[in-house]
């Protein structure tokens, strides 16, 4: 009997911690064309973080409407040592995070530090050991249409040979420090 209980507590005990979700893959299409990058999740508490590597040539084509080839091409050389991420905040039942429960500020301030501030928050560890700032977030509003709150996180300066490491010192949820280890790139299909 005792060891029944013993298993049951050691069961709610995993299940109440913070963990990593298995990895699973983010699509992006854009005009006919597909990329697949692994999408990394940490769970912390009552929140999931998602994070993902934005596949270059998609960020290109999406941002200018470009689609000639040898200009796409072009550009992502030119581009080639920049590294664009975009990473997705859910609470568990849909809730909406920039509300004082979970930030313990009002609402407008909120906003405001996901649109400026949380900029601070990234970094990237690169495999070569350079510490990469975050150079600009574009916080993607939906009006709480969707049950997630979407940055897009832009580095520059990166090897394109280097594997990275992201690093989010949480300060809007205060959930400490976690870490996003991206070890492949994102695939044309």
């Amino acid at each position: 009997m005792c060891k029944y209980v013993l298993g049951f507590v050691f069961l709610c005990c995993m299940l109440s911690c913070n963990y990593d979700k298995p990895l699973s893959v983010k699509e992006f299409s854009y005009n006919g064309q597909h990329w697949n990058s692994i999408e990394r999740t940490k769970h912390m508490d009552a929140i999931a973080y998602r994070a993902a590597e934005v596949p270059l040539q998609y960020y290109i084509q999406k941002q200018t409407g470009m689609f000639q080839r040898d200009v796409i091409d072009s550009m992502s050389q030119d581009l080639s040592r920049e590294r664009v991420l975009v990473i997705e905040f859910q609470e568990d039942t849909g809730k909406d995070l920039l509300l004082s429960d979970f930030t313990g500020r009002d609402y407008d301030a909120s906003v405001r530090y996901m649109a400026f501030g949380i900029q601070n928050d990234f970094q990237l560890i690169t495999t070569s050991k350079d510490t990469i700032p975050c150079s600009g977030v574009l916080f993607e509003r939906n009006f709480n249409v969707a049950p997630f709150k979407r940055l897009l996180l832009h580095f520059g300066d990166v090897n394109p040979e280097d594997k990275i490491e992201l690093v989010y010192k949480d300060q809007l949820f205060g959930k400490g420090t976690l870490r996003f280890n991206f070890d492949d790139n994102p695939i044309k299909l």
